[in-house]
């Protein structure tokens, strides 16, 4: 009797958080705009590509954190990235900072930069992974923040320095555990408690499917969302001909390992130029998703080169 109270005092913390999104609605996902919501701009940190955003809403405002590319490098390591911010009380139209909020400091980001954010809050903490770039090897890392003005670089996640990339972690602990779906190729999973040591499952929790849109590799997207079916996961991957195409997955909230459903078929395909025609042509890569009234706004990179958005309709 006292440990099935205490099961469900753990759930009931990380249901309380969770949202309404049907998964099957996922597919009805439109484009905000038939034109990108952030370009390449200036002479310096930006002015070669702006792609793969994170998203959080603070007090109301869209924040995007955005990878952006220099010129520096080119035919090495392809210019040095950073993280720039950008604010949007509507969602689609958004005011830069001057300034990048992360750049490369640290040897394990130097020269190539620091890449592919994704962002989350869980209690009074912001947690930013992102990956770092020395221009031979990618790692996985995390800075975190109590205000988003001053951020704390904790290093790479894994201690072995092997190559690491996309880290997503699930919006709330379960069972006093961070939880981080990770990984380029198949999707990993990772838990810790402390944010610095993790511990990674054996196997993966999702493979590529011969035959599929995502039959050559698939890796983590946005944040996941804790939904009332279950962890929203979504994905992104590339099948035998390099067409990015982001999917979706549901895992079970109390065994994060369990897929419950995944996507048949692909939730968009590069469709306009900007998607077509870039750094990397033919690519979709969603890696920021909030909730803004009754809508979902998932923003992604086009082509390695711009930021776009689609909406999905909460309403129905």
């Amino acid at each position: 009797m006292k440990r099935s109270l205490v099961i469900v005092l753990l759930f009931s913390c990380v249901i309380g958080v969770a949202v309404s999104i049907d998964f099957e609605s996922l597919y009805t996902m439109e484009r905000a705009s038939d034109f990108p919501l952030l370009m390449p701009q200036g002479i310096e940190w930006e002015s070669k590509a702006v792609f793969n955003p994170a998203a959080i809403m603070i007090d109301s405002t869209i924040y995007l954190l955005y990878r952006s590319e220099d010129w520096s490098g080119t035919g090495r390591w392809n210019g040095t990235s950073r993280i720039g911010l950008a604010k949007s009380t509507d969602g689609l139209e958004f005011t830069r900072e001057p300034s990048p909020l992360i750049y490369p400091t640290e040897p394990y980001e130097i020269p190539g930069g620091c890449e592919d954010p994704r962002i989350v809050k869980i209690d009074d903490l912001y947690i930013l992974t992102y990956t770092g770039y020395d221009g031979g090897k990618a790692r996985l890392c995390i800075a975190t923040s109590k205000d988003f003005a001053e951020w704390e670089k904790l290093g790479p996640v894994f201690k072995d320095d092997t190559w690491s990339k996309s880290g997503a972690i699930v919006p709330a602990k379960i069972d006093n555990k961070y939880y981080m779906y990770f990984g380029d190729s198949s999707i990993k999973l990772a838990y810790s408690t402390d944010l610095k040591n993790w511990t990674i499952f054996p196997r993966p929790v999702m493979e590529p499917r011969q035959g599929s849109f995502d039959s050559r590799l698939i890796e983590p997207g946005p944040t996941p969302i804790i939904t009332d079916e279950g962890i929203l996961l979504i994905y992104n991957s590339a099948d035998f001909s390099t067409i990015y195409r982001p999917g979706a997955a549901l895992f079970d909230i109390e065994n994060p390992r369990k897929i419950i459903k995944r996507t048949d078929k692909p939730l968009a395909e590069p469709k306009l130029s900007w998607e077509k025609q870039g750094q990397v042509p033919n690519v979709i890569f969603i890696e920021g998703a909030v909730i803004e009234e009754d809508r979902l706004i998932l923003y992604y990179g086009a082509a390695d080169t711009y930021i776009g958005a689609f909406v999905v309709d909460l309403t129905d």
